[in-house]
C-alpha cells in the first residue's frame, strides 16, 4: 500500500515528512536555532547540487564566500 501511495504522490509524502521534522525542531528548540538550521540544510542543498551538476568547488565556494576567504 506504502508503494502505491510513493508511487502517486512521492512529492506530498516527502513534504509531509519535511514539514513534520521542521515543525518538531521548532517546537524543541525554538524559532531562530529552527531558521539556522533551514538555513544549513539549504546550504548543503545548493552546494550538493552544484557539486552534482560537476562544477568545480572552488568556483561554487567562489560565488558564496567572500574572496578574503579563498585566498
Amino acid at each position: 500500500m506504502f508503494l502505491k501511495l510513493w508511487e502517486e504522490h512521492p512529492g506530498t509524502i516527502v513534504g509531509l515528512i519535511s514539514g513534520l521534522f521542521v515543525g518538531f525542531i521548532f517546537l524543541f528548540v525554538g524559532f531562530w536555532k529552527t531558521i539556522i538550521f533551514l538555513g544549513f540544510v539549504g546550504m548543503g542543498l545548493y552546494i550538493g547540487k552544484k557539486i552534482d551538476a560537476r562544477e568545480d568547488l572552488h568556483d561554487v565556494l567562489a560565488e558564496i564566500l567572500p574572496e578574503k576567504f579563498l585566498k
